[in-house]
Protein backbone atom coordinates (compact mmCIF):
# COMPACT_ATOMS: atom_id res chain seq x y z
CA UNK A 1 0.00 0.00 0.00
CA UNK A 2 0.88 3.82 -0.70
CA UNK A 3 2.88 5.59 2.47
CA UNK A 4 2.77 9.52 2.26
CA UNK A 5 5.21 11.80 4.20
CA UNK A 6 3.34 14.80 6.27
CA UNK A 7 -0.13 14.37 8.35
CA UNK A 8 -2.95 13.09 6.54
CA UNK A 9 -6.45 13.77 7.42
CA UNK A 10 -8.55 11.38 6.05
CA UNK A 11 -13.09 11.56 6.69
CA UNK A 12 -13.41 8.47 3.62
CA UNK A 13 -10.44 6.49 4.41
CA UNK A 14 -8.61 4.40 1.47
CA UNK A 15 -9.20 1.28 1.76
CA UNK A 16 -6.64 -1.09 2.44
CA UNK A 17 -6.61 -4.95 1.53
CA UNK A 18 -7.18 -6.14 5.49
CA UNK A 19 -9.46 -3.04 5.86
CA UNK A 20 -11.85 -4.18 2.65
CA UNK A 21 -13.58 -6.67 5.54
CA UNK A 22 -14.40 -4.00 8.16
CA UNK A 23 -17.87 -2.25 8.42
CA UNK A 24 -17.91 0.92 6.49
CA UNK A 25 -20.88 3.57 7.78
CA UNK A 26 -23.77 4.02 5.73
CA UNK A 27 -24.71 7.70 4.36
CA UNK A 28 -27.30 8.21 6.73
CA UNK A 29 -24.99 7.17 9.74
CA UNK A 30 -21.97 9.47 8.21
CA UNK A 31 -25.01 12.46 8.11
CA UNK A 32 -26.28 11.82 11.38
CA UNK A 33 -22.63 11.65 13.12
CA UNK A 34 -21.52 14.63 11.97
CA UNK A 35 -24.71 16.83 12.77
CA UNK A 36 -24.41 15.44 15.94
CA UNK A 37 -20.90 17.08 16.64
CA UNK A 38 -21.87 19.84 14.89
CA UNK A 39 -24.96 20.71 17.65
CA UNK A 40 -22.18 20.43 20.36
CA UNK A 41 -19.80 22.62 18.70
CA UNK A 42 -19.37 26.46 18.98
CA UNK A 43 -16.96 28.58 17.17
CA UNK A 44 -14.85 31.59 18.27
CA UNK A 45 -12.86 34.45 16.72
CA UNK A 46 -10.26 36.23 18.48
CA UNK A 47 -7.67 39.08 17.64
CA UNK A 48 -4.06 37.61 16.32
CA UNK A 49 -1.67 37.04 18.73
CA UNK A 50 -3.96 35.50 21.72
CA UNK A 51 -2.47 32.61 23.08
CA UNK A 52 -4.48 29.36 21.25
CA UNK A 53 -3.19 27.32 24.52
CA UNK A 54 -4.96 29.87 26.84
CA UNK A 55 -8.40 29.92 24.58
CA UNK A 56 -8.50 26.13 25.07
CA UNK A 57 -8.21 26.46 28.60
CA UNK A 58 -10.35 29.27 29.22
CA UNK A 59 -13.36 27.46 26.95
CA UNK A 60 -12.65 23.69 28.41
CA UNK A 61 -13.90 25.46 32.12
CA UNK A 62 -17.63 25.14 30.66
CA UNK A 63 -16.85 21.61 29.97
CA UNK A 64 -14.89 18.36 28.49
CA UNK A 65 -13.99 19.13 24.82
CA UNK A 66 -13.85 16.97 21.99
CA UNK A 67 -11.90 18.43 19.39
CA UNK A 68 -10.81 21.53 18.45
CA UNK A 69 -8.74 23.01 15.75
CA UNK A 70 -7.55 26.75 15.15
CA UNK A 71 -7.75 27.99 11.25
CA UNK A 72 -7.15 31.11 9.12
CA UNK A 73 -10.38 32.60 7.68
CA UNK A 74 -11.93 35.92 8.34
CA UNK A 75 -9.91 36.73 11.26
CA UNK A 76 -8.41 33.75 13.59
CA UNK A 77 -10.73 31.35 14.44
CA UNK A 78 -11.26 28.49 16.91
CA UNK A 79 -13.68 25.61 16.08
CA UNK A 80 -14.66 23.79 19.45
CA UNK A 81 -16.56 20.29 20.02
CA UNK A 82 -17.89 19.70 23.60
CA UNK A 83 -18.79 16.30 24.94
CA UNK A 84 -22.31 17.95 26.33
CA UNK A 85 -24.47 20.50 24.76
CA UNK A 86 -24.71 21.63 28.05
CA UNK A 87 -21.57 23.28 27.59
CA UNK A 88 -22.40 25.73 25.28
CA UNK A 89 -25.62 26.53 27.24
CA UNK A 90 -22.75 27.52 29.68
CA UNK A 91 -20.82 29.21 27.57
CA UNK A 92 -23.82 31.41 26.64
CA UNK A 93 -24.74 32.12 29.85
CA UNK A 94 -21.25 34.27 30.32
CA UNK A 95 -21.61 35.53 27.24
CA UNK A 96 -22.56 39.18 26.65
CA UNK A 97 -24.60 40.86 23.40
CA UNK A 98 -22.29 43.49 22.28
CA UNK A 99 -22.21 46.98 22.54
CA UNK A 100 -24.35 48.21 20.19
CA UNK A 101 -24.06 52.14 21.29
CA UNK A 102 -21.85 53.43 18.15
CA UNK A 103 -22.62 50.86 15.79
CA UNK A 104 -26.46 49.69 15.67
CA UNK A 105 -26.50 45.45 15.34
CA UNK A 106 -29.40 42.86 15.56
CA UNK A 107 -28.81 41.27 19.83
CA UNK A 108 -28.56 37.53 19.02
CA UNK A 109 -27.68 34.58 21.34
CA UNK A 110 -25.59 32.17 18.27
CA UNK A 111 -22.82 29.68 19.17
CA UNK A 112 -20.61 32.41 16.69
CA UNK A 113 -18.47 33.91 19.54
CA UNK A 114 -16.11 36.98 19.73
CA UNK A 115 -13.05 36.33 23.15
CA UNK A 116 -11.14 39.41 23.51
CA UNK A 117 -8.70 39.62 26.52
CA UNK A 118 -9.67 41.71 29.57
CA UNK A 119 -5.84 42.32 30.47
CA UNK A 120 -3.72 43.93 28.11
CA UNK A 121 -2.62 41.58 24.83
CA UNK A 122 0.71 41.12 25.90
CA UNK A 123 0.00 39.42 28.89
CA UNK A 124 -2.32 37.41 27.26
CA UNK A 125 0.46 36.34 24.37
CA UNK A 126 2.21 32.70 25.06
CA UNK A 127 4.09 30.69 22.65
CA UNK A 128 2.27 27.20 21.96
CA UNK A 129 2.57 24.40 19.67
CA UNK A 130 -1.47 24.16 19.52
CA UNK A 131 -2.07 23.03 15.80
CA UNK A 132 -3.45 25.66 13.40
CA UNK A 133 -5.49 24.12 11.15
CA UNK A 134 -5.20 25.10 7.42
CA UNK A 135 -6.68 24.00 3.93
CA UNK A 136 -5.65 25.83 1.33
CA UNK A 137 -5.24 23.92 -2.08
CA UNK A 138 -1.62 23.14 -3.79
CA UNK A 139 -1.39 25.59 -7.07
CA UNK A 140 -0.92 23.13 -10.25
CA UNK A 141 2.40 23.87 -10.75
CA UNK A 142 3.20 22.51 -7.46
CA UNK A 143 1.04 19.63 -8.02
CA UNK A 144 3.12 18.68 -11.11
CA UNK A 145 6.49 18.79 -9.32
CA UNK A 146 5.34 16.87 -6.79
CA UNK A 147 3.73 14.49 -8.60
CA UNK A 148 6.86 13.86 -10.63
CA UNK A 149 8.62 12.39 -7.64
CA UNK A 150 6.36 9.29 -7.39
CA UNK A 151 7.41 6.35 -8.21
CA UNK A 152 4.56 5.12 -10.20
CA UNK A 153 1.38 6.73 -12.20
CA UNK A 154 -0.79 4.80 -9.10
CA UNK A 155 0.73 6.50 -6.34
CA UNK A 156 0.69 9.54 -8.60
CA UNK A 157 -3.14 9.22 -8.27
CA UNK A 158 -3.28 8.28 -4.80
CA UNK A 159 -0.53 11.80 -4.33
CA UNK A 160 -3.34 13.77 -6.29
CA UNK A 161 -6.26 12.32 -3.91
CA UNK A 162 -4.02 13.36 -0.94
CA UNK A 163 -3.76 16.65 -1.88
CA UNK A 164 -7.45 17.78 -2.96
CA UNK A 165 -9.45 15.72 -0.33
CA UNK A 166 -11.21 17.57 2.05
CA UNK A 167 -10.17 17.16 5.72
CA UNK A 168 -11.46 15.98 8.43
CA UNK A 169 -11.50 19.39 9.56
CA UNK A 170 -12.78 20.76 6.95
CA UNK A 171 -15.94 18.32 6.96
CA UNK A 172 -16.80 18.85 10.06
CA UNK A 173 -16.52 22.45 9.52
CA UNK A 174 -19.33 22.47 6.71
CA UNK A 175 -21.60 20.47 9.09
CA UNK A 176 -21.34 23.40 11.70
CA UNK A 177 -21.96 25.89 9.36
CA UNK A 178 -25.20 23.87 8.22
CA UNK A 179 -26.11 23.86 12.21
CA UNK A 180 -25.17 27.61 12.42
CA UNK A 181 -28.08 27.97 9.41
CA UNK A 182 -30.74 25.69 11.30
CA UNK A 183 -30.62 27.53 13.96
CA UNK A 184 -31.74 30.63 12.22
CA UNK A 185 -34.37 28.22 10.55
CA UNK A 186 -35.77 26.76 13.67
CA UNK A 187 -36.81 30.25 14.67
CA UNK A 188 -39.82 29.50 11.86
CA UNK A 189 -39.25 25.61 11.79
CA UNK A 190 -38.61 24.41 15.12
CA UNK A 191 -37.54 21.14 14.38
CA UNK A 192 -36.46 21.56 10.88
CA UNK A 193 -32.83 19.95 10.11
CA UNK A 194 -30.39 21.30 7.42
CA UNK A 195 -27.89 18.89 6.08
CA UNK A 196 -24.61 19.12 3.93
CA UNK A 197 -25.36 17.08 0.88
CA UNK A 198 -23.38 16.76 -2.39
CA UNK A 199 -19.51 17.21 -3.23
CA UNK A 200 -19.41 17.97 0.88
CA UNK A 201 -20.65 14.54 2.03
CA UNK A 202 -20.51 12.40 -1.22
CA UNK A 203 -16.46 11.59 -1.15
CA UNK A 204 -15.62 13.40 -4.36
CA UNK A 205 -15.43 16.58 -2.63
CA UNK A 206 -11.98 19.00 -3.51
CA UNK A 207 -10.86 21.67 -1.01
CA UNK A 208 -13.08 24.52 -1.88
CA UNK A 209 -15.72 23.18 -3.25
CA UNK A 210 -19.05 24.84 -2.54
CA UNK A 211 -21.17 24.17 0.51
CA UNK A 212 -24.84 22.57 -0.55
CA UNK A 213 -27.61 22.67 2.35
CA UNK A 214 -30.72 21.08 2.11
CA UNK A 215 -33.65 22.39 4.63
CA UNK A 216 -35.23 19.34 5.74
CA UNK A 217 -38.48 19.94 6.95
CA UNK A 218 -39.99 16.26 6.97
CA UNK A 219 -38.63 15.73 10.65
CA UNK A 220 -41.72 18.50 11.40
CA UNK A 221 -43.85 16.37 13.93
CA UNK A 222 -41.66 12.90 13.56
CA UNK A 223 -42.05 11.06 16.83
CA UNK A 224 -40.23 8.08 18.14
CA UNK A 225 -42.71 7.70 20.42
CA UNK A 226 -45.90 5.99 19.32
CA UNK A 227 -49.33 8.24 18.90
CA UNK A 228 -51.64 8.23 21.63
CA UNK A 229 -55.01 6.19 20.27
CA UNK A 230 -58.25 7.42 21.07
CA UNK A 231 -61.48 8.42 19.54
CA UNK A 232 -60.32 11.59 17.62
CA UNK A 233 -57.14 12.12 15.08
CA UNK A 234 -55.72 15.29 16.20
CA UNK A 235 -53.64 17.39 13.77
CA UNK A 236 -52.01 21.05 13.41
CA UNK A 237 -53.64 23.36 11.27
CA UNK A 238 -51.52 24.24 7.48
CA UNK A 239 -51.36 27.07 5.21
CA UNK A 240 -52.25 25.51 2.17
CA UNK A 241 -50.09 26.77 -1.05
CA UNK A 242 -51.17 26.00 -4.25
CA UNK A 243 -47.54 23.88 -5.33
CA UNK A 244 -45.38 22.40 -3.17
CA UNK A 245 -42.72 24.65 -5.56
CA UNK A 246 -44.51 27.51 -4.19
CA UNK A 247 -43.89 26.41 -0.73
CA UNK A 248 -40.60 25.68 -2.10
CA UNK A 249 -40.03 29.51 -2.82
CA UNK A 250 -41.89 30.86 -0.04
CA UNK A 251 -40.02 29.11 2.32
CA UNK A 252 -36.51 29.75 1.21
CA UNK A 253 -37.66 33.81 0.80
CA UNK A 254 -39.03 34.48 4.50
CA UNK A 255 -35.06 31.88 5.43
CA UNK A 256 -33.07 34.43 3.24
CA UNK A 257 -34.71 37.33 4.60
CA UNK A 258 -33.62 36.20 7.89
CA UNK A 259 -30.11 34.90 6.97
CA UNK A 260 -29.11 38.54 5.44
CA UNK A 261 -30.94 40.27 8.59
CA UNK A 262 -29.72 38.96 11.31
CA UNK A 263 -27.67 35.98 10.74
CA UNK A 264 -24.00 37.00 11.69
CA UNK A 265 -21.58 36.56 9.11
CA UNK A 266 -23.52 35.65 6.29
CA UNK A 267 -22.88 37.99 3.54
CA UNK A 268 -23.63 38.28 -0.20
CA UNK A 269 -27.05 36.57 0.14
CA UNK A 270 -29.36 36.11 -3.54
CA UNK A 271 -33.09 34.54 -3.46
CA UNK A 272 -32.64 32.92 -7.12
CA UNK A 273 -36.15 31.53 -6.47
CA UNK A 274 -37.03 31.25 -10.33
CA UNK A 275 -34.27 28.23 -11.13
CA UNK A 276 -35.44 24.92 -11.60
CA UNK A 277 -34.17 24.09 -8.12
CA UNK A 278 -34.59 27.30 -6.25
CA UNK A 279 -32.23 28.01 -3.79
CA UNK A 280 -30.86 30.48 -1.47
CA UNK A 281 -27.03 31.77 -2.23
CA UNK A 282 -25.14 33.38 0.69
CA UNK A 283 -21.54 33.70 1.96
CA UNK A 284 -20.63 32.38 5.30
CA UNK A 285 -18.03 34.23 6.34
CA UNK A 286 -16.79 32.78 9.39
CA UNK A 287 -16.02 29.15 7.77
CA UNK A 288 -15.09 30.86 4.43
CA UNK A 289 -17.82 28.76 2.50
CA UNK A 290 -20.02 29.99 -0.37
CA UNK A 291 -23.45 27.88 0.14
CA UNK A 292 -26.54 27.00 -1.38
CA UNK A 293 -29.44 26.40 0.44
CA UNK A 294 -32.20 24.77 -1.35
CA UNK A 295 -35.63 23.17 0.43
CA UNK A 296 -37.08 20.76 -1.83
CA UNK A 297 -34.03 18.90 -3.64
CA UNK A 298 -34.52 15.71 -1.93
CA UNK A 299 -33.53 14.00 -5.28
CA UNK A 300 -30.06 15.28 -5.10
CA UNK A 301 -29.82 14.38 -1.43
CA UNK A 302 -30.35 10.67 -2.42
CA UNK A 303 -27.94 11.11 -5.37
CA UNK A 304 -24.86 11.97 -2.97
CA UNK A 305 -25.39 8.86 -0.69
CA UNK A 306 -24.82 6.76 -4.19
CA UNK A 307 -21.89 8.72 -5.07
CA UNK A 308 -20.75 7.48 -1.44
CA UNK A 309 -21.50 4.45 -1.53
CA UNK A 310 -19.80 4.24 -5.05
CA UNK A 311 -16.66 6.01 -4.03
CA UNK A 312 -16.06 3.83 -0.71
CA UNK A 313 -16.48 0.65 -2.85
CA UNK A 314 -13.02 0.39 -4.03
CA UNK A 315 -10.29 3.01 -3.37
CA UNK A 316 -9.69 2.98 -6.81
CA UNK A 317 -12.75 5.10 -7.65
CA UNK A 318 -12.32 8.48 -5.74
CA UNK A 319 -7.70 8.32 -6.75
CA UNK A 320 -9.67 7.81 -10.63
CA UNK A 321 -12.61 10.88 -10.30
CA UNK A 322 -10.20 13.24 -7.96
CA UNK A 323 -7.53 13.09 -10.76
CA UNK A 324 -10.14 13.17 -14.46
CA UNK A 325 -11.57 16.20 -12.31
CA UNK A 326 -8.08 17.79 -12.05
CA UNK A 327 -7.19 17.26 -15.21
CA UNK A 328 -10.29 18.11 -17.03
CA UNK A 329 -10.17 21.12 -14.58
CA UNK A 330 -6.77 21.96 -15.93
CA UNK A 331 -8.08 21.90 -19.72
CA UNK A 332 -10.77 23.94 -19.52
CA UNK A 333 -12.85 20.52 -20.05
CA UNK A 334 -15.08 21.76 -16.75
CA UNK A 335 -15.63 25.48 -15.58
CA UNK A 336 -16.48 26.98 -12.04
CA UNK A 337 -18.94 29.08 -14.38
CA UNK A 338 -22.20 27.81 -16.32
CA UNK A 339 -22.11 27.30 -20.09
CA UNK A 340 -21.21 24.68 -22.67
CA UNK A 341 -18.81 22.91 -20.26
CA UNK A 342 -19.41 19.07 -19.10
CA UNK A 343 -20.14 19.79 -15.52
CA UNK A 344 -18.31 17.83 -12.28
CA UNK A 345 -20.99 15.56 -12.04
CA UNK A 346 -21.67 14.24 -15.92
CA UNK A 347 -17.66 13.43 -15.87
CA UNK A 348 -18.31 11.56 -12.88
CA UNK A 349 -20.82 9.32 -14.04
CA UNK A 350 -18.84 9.13 -17.47
CA UNK A 351 -15.91 7.86 -15.14
CA UNK A 352 -18.79 5.80 -12.94
CA UNK A 353 -20.14 3.75 -16.22
CA UNK A 354 -16.50 3.30 -17.35
CA UNK A 355 -15.71 1.40 -14.07
CA UNK A 356 -19.15 -0.62 -14.83
CA UNK A 357 -18.17 -1.68 -18.17
CA UNK A 358 -14.57 -3.10 -16.87
CA UNK A 359 -13.72 -7.09 -16.80
CA UNK A 360 -14.70 -7.96 -14.21
CA UNK A 361 -16.37 -4.82 -13.64
CA UNK A 362 -15.17 -2.64 -10.59
CA UNK A 363 -18.57 -0.90 -9.90
CA UNK A 364 -22.04 -2.41 -9.54
CA UNK A 365 -24.85 -1.06 -11.94
CA UNK A 366 -27.84 1.01 -10.22
CA UNK A 367 -30.08 -1.70 -11.40
CA UNK A 368 -28.11 -4.45 -9.51
CA UNK A 369 -27.65 -1.93 -5.97
CA UNK A 370 -31.66 -2.02 -6.39
CA UNK A 371 -31.53 -5.82 -6.50
CA UNK A 372 -29.86 -5.64 -3.22
CA UNK A 373 -32.67 -3.03 -1.18
CA UNK A 374 -34.80 -4.11 1.49
CA UNK A 375 -37.85 -2.55 2.21
CA UNK A 376 -35.95 0.69 4.55
CA UNK A 377 -34.36 1.31 1.29
CA UNK A 378 -37.44 1.97 -1.01
CA UNK A 379 -37.19 5.57 -1.55
CA UNK A 380 -40.11 7.24 -4.25
CA UNK A 381 -39.30 10.82 -4.67
CA UNK A 382 -42.30 12.74 -6.98
CA UNK A 383 -42.87 9.83 -8.42
CA UNK A 384 -39.28 8.54 -9.57
CA UNK A 385 -37.79 5.64 -7.89
CA UNK A 386 -34.40 6.07 -5.99
CA UNK A 387 -34.39 2.66 -4.37
CA UNK A 388 -30.85 1.18 -3.57
CA UNK A 389 -29.11 -0.30 -0.84
CA UNK A 390 -27.73 1.84 1.69
CA UNK A 391 -25.57 -0.51 3.51
CA UNK A 392 -22.19 -0.48 1.29
CA UNK A 393 -21.99 -3.63 3.76
CA UNK A 394 -24.17 -5.82 1.99
CA UNK A 395 -22.19 -5.03 -1.87
CA UNK A 396 -19.71 -7.44 -2.71
CA UNK A 397 -15.90 -6.48 -3.37
CA UNK A 398 -15.24 -6.65 -7.17
CA UNK A 399 -12.35 -9.31 -8.12
CA UNK A 400 -10.83 -6.80 -10.65
CA UNK A 401 -7.18 -5.82 -9.52
CA UNK A 402 -6.45 -3.80 -12.96
CA UNK A 403 -3.71 -0.88 -11.53
CA UNK A 404 -4.63 2.81 -11.47
CA UNK A 405 -2.01 3.65 -14.06
CA UNK A 406 -4.14 1.03 -16.30
CA UNK A 407 -7.13 2.57 -15.37
CA UNK A 408 -6.40 5.95 -16.58
CA UNK A 409 -5.14 4.98 -19.83
CA UNK A 410 -7.82 2.82 -20.47
CA UNK A 411 -10.60 5.89 -19.48
CA UNK A 412 -9.01 7.94 -22.12
CA UNK A 413 -8.53 5.59 -25.01
CA UNK A 414 -12.43 4.58 -24.04
CA UNK A 415 -14.28 7.63 -24.68
CA UNK A 416 -11.29 8.60 -27.19
CA UNK A 417 -13.07 6.11 -28.91
CA UNK A 418 -16.75 6.15 -27.48
CA UNK A 419 -19.69 6.44 -29.96
CA UNK A 420 -20.82 10.15 -28.95
CA UNK A 421 -23.04 10.47 -31.79
CA UNK A 422 -25.46 7.73 -31.63
CA UNK A 423 -24.92 6.24 -28.06
CA UNK A 424 -25.80 7.29 -24.73
CA UNK A 425 -24.19 6.81 -21.06
CA UNK A 426 -26.48 5.57 -18.07
CA UNK A 427 -25.09 3.69 -14.93
CA UNK A 428 -28.23 2.36 -13.87
CA UNK A 429 -27.74 -0.84 -16.17
CA UNK A 430 -24.08 0.19 -17.21
CA UNK A 431 -25.04 -0.27 -21.09
CA UNK A 432 -24.65 1.52 -24.60
CA UNK A 433 -27.75 2.85 -25.77
CA UNK A 434 -29.20 4.46 -28.57
CA UNK A 435 -29.32 8.22 -28.06
CA UNK A 436 -33.27 9.56 -27.52
CA UNK A 437 -32.43 12.74 -28.44
CA UNK A 438 -29.93 14.48 -30.93
CA UNK A 439 -27.74 16.44 -27.81
CA UNK A 440 -24.03 15.88 -28.70
CA UNK A 441 -23.73 14.35 -25.06
CA UNK A 442 -26.12 12.13 -23.32
CA UNK A 443 -25.95 11.10 -20.45
CA UNK A 444 -29.35 10.13 -18.82
CA UNK A 445 -29.72 11.17 -14.70
CA UNK A 446 -29.61 8.14 -12.71
CA UNK A 447 -33.19 8.75 -11.03
CA UNK A 448 -35.16 10.92 -13.23
CA UNK A 449 -34.62 9.07 -16.01
CA UNK A 450 -36.55 11.34 -18.83
CA UNK A 451 -33.57 14.12 -17.67
CA UNK A 452 -30.14 14.36 -20.03
CA UNK A 453 -27.75 16.08 -17.19
CA UNK A 454 -25.46 17.05 -19.86
CA UNK A 455 -27.84 19.08 -22.41
CA UNK A 456 -25.91 22.54 -21.64
CA UNK A 457 -22.65 20.37 -23.31
CA UNK A 458 -22.27 21.49 -27.44
CA UNK A 459 -20.17 19.69 -30.13
CA UNK A 460 -17.42 22.04 -29.83
CA UNK A 461 -16.80 21.29 -26.34
CA UNK A 462 -17.36 17.50 -26.59
CA UNK A 463 -14.86 17.32 -29.80
CA UNK A 464 -12.29 19.20 -27.24
CA UNK A 465 -12.77 16.38 -25.05
CA UNK A 466 -12.62 13.79 -27.26
CA UNK A 467 -9.47 14.92 -28.66
CA UNK A 468 -7.55 15.61 -25.73
CA UNK A 469 -8.56 11.93 -24.23
CA UNK A 470 -7.09 10.84 -27.36
CA UNK A 471 -3.79 12.55 -27.08
CA UNK A 472 -4.16 11.34 -23.43
CA UNK A 473 -4.48 7.85 -24.24
CA UNK A 474 -1.23 7.86 -26.72
CA UNK A 475 0.95 9.64 -23.78
CA UNK A 476 0.46 7.57 -21.19
CA UNK A 477 1.21 4.85 -23.33
CA UNK A 478 4.15 6.05 -25.05
CA UNK A 479 5.69 7.43 -21.60
CA UNK A 480 8.34 5.42 -19.58
CA UNK A 481 7.94 5.75 -16.10
CA UNK A 482 11.51 6.08 -15.42
CA UNK A 483 11.49 9.48 -17.18
CA UNK A 484 10.94 11.63 -14.49
CA UNK A 485 13.36 10.57 -12.16
CA UNK A 486 16.26 11.97 -14.37
CA UNK A 487 14.32 14.64 -16.07
CA UNK A 488 12.70 17.82 -15.15
CA UNK A 489 10.25 16.89 -17.85
CA UNK A 490 6.84 16.31 -16.84
CA UNK A 491 5.55 12.09 -16.99
CA UNK A 492 2.39 10.20 -16.48
CA UNK A 493 -0.32 12.04 -14.37
CA UNK A 494 1.85 14.99 -14.24
CA UNK A 495 2.35 15.23 -17.57
CA UNK A 496 -1.31 15.42 -18.48
CA UNK A 497 -1.92 18.40 -16.26
CA UNK A 498 0.25 20.81 -17.77
CA UNK A 499 -1.54 24.03 -18.37
CA UNK A 500 -3.25 25.23 -21.05
CA UNK A 501 -2.71 28.78 -21.05
CA UNK A 502 -3.71 30.50 -24.63
CA UNK A 503 -7.14 30.80 -25.59
CA UNK A 504 -8.56 31.75 -28.77
CA UNK A 505 -11.01 34.53 -29.05
CA UNK A 506 -12.80 33.20 -32.37
CA UNK A 507 -14.08 30.43 -30.85
CA UNK A 508 -14.76 30.34 -26.73
CA UNK A 509 -13.39 27.30 -24.71
CA UNK A 510 -11.43 26.35 -27.33
CA UNK A 511 -7.55 26.31 -26.43
CA UNK A 512 -4.59 25.22 -27.68
CA UNK A 513 -1.44 23.72 -25.60
CA UNK A 514 1.10 26.68 -24.83
CA UNK A 515 3.61 24.66 -22.43
CA UNK A 516 7.11 23.98 -24.39
CA UNK A 517 7.56 21.09 -22.27
CA UNK A 518 4.83 18.75 -22.87
CA UNK A 519 5.62 20.02 -27.41
CA UNK A 520 8.94 18.65 -26.89
CA UNK A 521 7.82 15.55 -24.82
CA UNK A 522 5.14 14.75 -27.10
CA UNK A 523 7.42 15.38 -30.45
CA UNK A 524 10.52 13.34 -28.71
CA UNK A 525 8.04 10.55 -28.06
CA UNK A 526 6.67 10.26 -31.82
CA UNK A 527 10.37 10.29 -32.78
CA UNK A 528 10.94 7.07 -30.96
CA UNK A 529 8.11 5.66 -31.37
CA UNK A 530 7.40 6.33 -35.36
CA UNK A 531 9.22 3.15 -36.35
CA UNK A 532 7.70 0.87 -34.02
CA UNK A 533 5.30 -1.61 -35.09
CA UNK A 534 1.76 -2.29 -34.38
CA UNK A 535 1.57 1.11 -33.70
CA UNK A 536 -2.06 2.24 -32.90
CA UNK A 537 -4.30 4.48 -35.28
CA UNK A 538 -4.62 7.37 -33.33
CA UNK A 539 -1.20 7.42 -32.21
CA UNK A 540 -0.54 9.80 -35.20
CA UNK A 541 -3.22 12.35 -33.99
CA UNK A 542 -1.61 16.27 -33.85
CA UNK A 543 -2.61 18.52 -30.84
CA UNK A 544 -5.48 21.32 -31.68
Amino acid sequence: MLSFTGKVYFIFPLHTDSEVSARKKTFTEVQAEGLEQAQKTVLISYPTGISKKNILQYVSRHGKINSHFFYEGHGPHAMVEFSEKESIYSLQDVAQIADCSSVPGIPLKSRLFTLTPRQSLSQALDETSVHNYQHPTIPIEDLVQKLCCADSISNQLYSLLNEYQLTEENIKLRFLACSLIQDIARAYFPECVVKPFGSSVNSFGKLGCDLDMFLDLDEIGKSSTPKKTGPFQVEYHIKRMPSLRTATQRILSVIGDCIANFSPGCTHVQKILDARCPLMRFFHQPTGFQCDLTANNRVALRSSELLYIYGNLDSRVRALVFAIRCWARTHGITSSTSGPWITNFSLTMMILFFLQNRKPPILPTLAELKNLADAEDEHIIGGHDCTFVSNPNKINQTENTETLDVLLNEFFEYFGNFDFSSKSINICEGKEHNKPEPSPLYIQNPFERALNISANVNQNQLDRFVALARECAWLLQQVDQDHGRDSKQPWGLAALLVPLIKISKKKMGTRTLASARIKVLLNSLRANSANKKGERAFSSWSLK
